[in-house]
C-alpha cells in the first residue's frame, strides 16, 4: 500500500491530558517515580512510556519525533535542537577513530566544514564525490567506510541523489545511507527507499515559520534507541535537546506541511519556467530538461510536486548581488539564507550558505559565483511576484 505521509500524521491520536485536542506541553526537567523499581528500569531504557530526564526525553519532543517518523515511514524517531545536531550526532555515532565517509560533494554549507574541517579532529576521513555518478560512489568506498552520506536534493546545486540506487551501493558494502531531506519533505520519503537513517533541519519547510531552530533523526528503533542510551548514546551524552515550547510549536505546524508543500511546489515550478522562458539559466528539477527529473519522478510522491527550492545563474556575484537588493526592494521577497518560509527568500549560495567551502571545491563542484537560491513562497498570486522579478531583470538590462 502506499504510503501517504500526509494521511500518516492524521493518523496519529495525540492529545493533552485533560482531553486538550493540542497535547500538553511539558516544562518539567525531571520525572517522579512511584516505584524506585521504575526509575532503575527507565534508566535502562525498559519502562515503556516513563520519562527520566528531559535530556533523554519528554513528552512533548516524544510527540514530535512520533509525528516525523510518521511521516516518514521509519520505526522511530528523535528530534533535536538544531539540523547540525542532528547531522553531527548520527555521523558521530556511526563513526570511530580512523573510519571514513563518502559524500556528496553537493552538500550544505554546514555539513560540508563539519566533514570537511572537524571530522578529522578525530581522524575521521571524508571522500566527497558527485552523487550522481553511481560508479565514482563506489570507488570512493574503502574497507573502513562507515556512512554514505547525501541530500536527497543536494544544496545549492539541487541534484537529485538516486536514493534506491546508493542503498544498493551501501548494502553491498555494509555502509550506513544516511540522506538529509530537508528541502524535500513528503515529496521524497528516503528511508522507504533504503536509506538506513533520514536526518531533518526541521526549521526549514517543516515547521515553516523561520521562528526556531530544530532538527530531526529518523531510523530504526534499534538505531535511535542506540543513539539515545544512557551510557553509550551519542545524543545523550552530547545533549542536543529541543526545549519542549518549541517542539510543541512544530507538531502545530507538521498538520499544515502537505499544503504548504503543494503550494511551494506550484510556485515554484511556474517561476522556474518563467524563468526558463525569458533565457535565464535556472536548475530546477521538475523541468524536463534537468539532468534529474527522471529520478526524482521515479522516487517522489506526485501530489506534492518537485519542491519549492530553484537555482538561476547570473554568472558574476555582483549581477547576483544587484538582482537581489532590486527584488527586495520591489517586494519579490527577503535577501536572506535559510528556506521553508511563507515568503521568498534567496541568497547567493557562494557568498553565504556554502561559504564554508572553498572557492576552488566551489568551482569543482559547479557553483557558479553568480548563483542565486531562491526558497519561493506561498505567493497566492504567483504571476504577480514573476512580474515584479521580470521587472527587476530588466532594469538590469539581463532580458
Amino acid at each position: 500500500m502506499k504510503h501517504n505521509p500526509a494521511n500518516a500524521i492524521f493518523d496519529l491520536k495525540q492529545f493533552g491530558e485533560y482531553g486538550d485536542v493540542n497535547p500538553s506541553i511539558t516544562d518539567s526537567a525531571t520525572y517522579t517515580f512511584l516505584q524506585a523499581k521504575t526509575m532503575a528500569d527507565t534508566f535502562h531504557g525498559e519502562a515503556e512510556g516513563c520519562f527520566l530526564y528531559s535530556r533523554h526525553w519528554n513528552p512533548s519532543n516524544k510527540y514530535l519525533a512520533d509525528a516525523i517518523s510518521a511521516m516518514e515511514g521509519t520505526e522511530e524517531g528523535w528530534v533535536t535542537a538544531s539540523g547540525m545536531g542532528a547531522i553531527s550526532n548520527t555521523i558521530l555515532h556511526f563513526c570511530n577513530a580512523g573510519d571514513h565517509i563518502v559524500s556528496s560533494m553537493t552538500t550544505y554549507g554546514g555539513t560540508f566544514a563539519f566533514l570537511q574541517n572537524y571530522l578529522p579532529k578525530f581522524n575521521i576521513e571524508t571522500t566527497f564525490v558527485d552523487i550522481t555518478d553511481l560508479e565514482a560512489v563506489r570507488r570512493a568506498i574503502r574497507p573502513n567506510t562507515k556512512i554514505l552520506y547525501t541530500e536527497s536534493l543536494t544544496n545549492p546545486l539541487l541534484q537529485v541523489s538516486d536514493i534506491p540506487a546508493l542503498a544498493v551501493i551501501a548494502n553491498k558494502n555494509n555502509v550506513k545511507l544516511v540522506v538529509d531531506n530537508t528541502f524535500t519533505p513528503m515529496i521524497i520519503a528516503p528511508a522507504r527507499l533504503g536509506a538506513h537513517v533520514v536526518v531533518y533541519s526541521l526549521t526549514k519547510f517543516v515547521n515553516g515559520k523561520n521562528d526556531c531552530v530544530a532538527g530531526a533523526i529518523c531510523g530504526s528503533k534499534e538505531f535511535i534507541n542506540s543513539l539515545i542510551d544512557v551510557n553509550a548514546g551519542t545524543a545523550m551524552l552530547l545533549g542536543p535537546v529541543l526545549d519542549p515550547l518549541r517542539s510543541s510549536s512544530i507538531l502545530k505546524n507538521v498538520h499544515t506541511l502537505h499544503i504548504r508543500m503543494q503550494q511551494h511546489s506550484r510556485n515554484a515550478s511556474y517561476l522556474a519556467a518563467k524563468f526558463q522562458e525569458a533565457g535565464i539559466k535556472v536548475i530546477y528539477p521538475g523541468l524536463p530538461g534537468h539532468p534529474g527529473n527522471g529520478t526524482m519522478f521515479r522516487m517522489m510522491n506526485p501530489d506534492f510536486g518537485f519542491g519549492g527550492m530553484l537555482a538561476i545563474d547570473l554568472l558574476s556575484a555582483e549581477r547576483a548581488g544587484r538582482l537581489m537588493e532590486l527584488m527586495e526592494m520591489h517586494d519579490v521577497g527577503y535577501l536572506a539564507v535559510s528556506l521553508g518560509y511563507f515568503k521568498t527568500l534567496f541568497s547567493n549560495s557562494g557568498k553565504s550558505t556554502s561559504s564554508e567551502i572553498p572557492e576552488e571545491v566551489q568551482k569543482q563542484m559547479g557553483l557558479s559565483e553568480g548563483l542565486i537560491r531562491y526558497s519561493v513562497g506561498l505567493d497566492h498570486d504567483i504571476e504577480r511576484t514573476w512580474q515584479r522579478i521580470e521587472h527587476c531583470l530588466k532594469m538590469m538590462e539581463v532580458i
